[in-house]
């Protein structure tokens, strides 16, 4: 019979703690409890630390570790809340100054981002908001006052509204003081996601009667058709530093199931990867393609969540045993 020693080289370690620095296949008694370390190249969910509000439907900016959520429905009411993630924990900050679900999102840190479009209950929104770090200050209007629209961009001053209710192909830029509207969209869609910068983005997905696989990128002046998502969906999320690089998160498919599935955008094309532990629709995002947080959002079970999940490329793990 064929041993760990046989396989490894050593025998399984008997430790009071766990090794700084394993190596994948590694295991070890820690404690009586039997380890071990795992990587998985292409990356994974973890759960992160809970929201304090559970809700749908709103909108994210910055990093896995420095993130912002804001806005979305309690089912009712319309929220206004703001929480901003350090890591491992939220912390609820400043409310935005006009609460509104179907809300879009754009920026790079929990301390500089914006807010615009979105429903407010009664009617869709045209507001912009910009946060400082400690509050929301409402600044020029959008063109076109939309919800359920996607959002592109690096900071506060430089971001991309693009989609939104009712199926609109519009596509707005913001430099800081003002939007100015560009080409539209090849397929106009709501309820659709978005990744990138105001000069680098990619759009996927959402509703365009039926829901769409549609893929398409964005150069600073026009939308190009690229290749398709896997599964149609709406509803879904997305995160990515540019159009070459980007992660599509959850929604809803044309089987009305929740997705749990991740898809992961290369470039050229769209390969799935590893799924949510929940699957979400409406939920919140940030961060990149190999470093990103999926937060809050709805589930047909659970109905609305609070749930975090960190993704990670590529994704170590410190797993137990059960000893049988």
């Amino acid at each position: 019979m064929t041993t760990y020693k046989d396989i490894h080289g050593t025998k399984v370690e008997v430790r009071t703690d766990d090794p700084a620095n394993p190596v994948n296949g590694q295991v070890w008694y820690n404690s009586g409890t039997l380890k071990g370390f795992k990587v998985n190249p292409a990356g994974a969910w973890s759960t992160g630390g809970p929201m304090n509000t559970a809700r749908y439907a709103l909108a994210g900016a910055g990093t896995q570790t420095s993130a912002l959520g804001f806005g979305g429905t309690l089912d009712p009411p319309v929220s206004a809340l703001a929480e901003s993630y350090n890591g491992s924990a939220w912390t609820e900050v400043g409310d935005l100054n006009e609460a509104r679900y179907g809300i879009a999102g754009a920026g790079a840190s929990n301390t500089a981002a914006l807010a615009f479009g979105g429903y407010t209950g009664t009617a869709r929104s045209v507001n912009t908001e910009t946060w400082n770090g400690s509050g929301w200050t409402e600044v020029a209007n959008l063109n076109t006052g939309r919800n359920a629209l996607a959002g592109a961009g690096a900071s506060n001053t430089a971001a991309l509204a693009f989609g939104g209710a009712s199926s609109t192909g519009k596509t707005e830029t913001w430099n800081g003081s003002g939007w100015t509207e560009l080409n539209d969209m090849n397929t106009a869609r709501y309820s659709l996601a978005g990744a990138g910068t105001y000069t680098s983005a990619l759009v996927f997905g959402g509703f365009a009667s039926p829901r769409t696989v549609n893929t398409e990128t964005w150069n600073g002046t026009s939308w190009t058709e690229v290749n398709n998502l896997n599964a149609a969906r709406d509803n879904l999320m997305g995160t990515g530093a540019n159009n070459t690089s980007a992660l599509c998160i959850g929604g809803y498919t044309n089987d009305e199931v929740n997705l749990a599935s991740t898809e992961l955008w290369n470039g050229t094309s769209w390969t799935e990867v590893g799924d949510l532990a929940i699957g979400v629709r409406t939920s919140g995002a940030a961060g990149t393609s190999t470093v990103a947080i999926s937060f809050a959002g709805v589930n047909p079970s659970a109905g609305r969540v609070a749930v975090s999940e960190e993704w990670d490329v590529p994704k170590e793990t410190t797993v137990s045993f059960n000893v049988s």
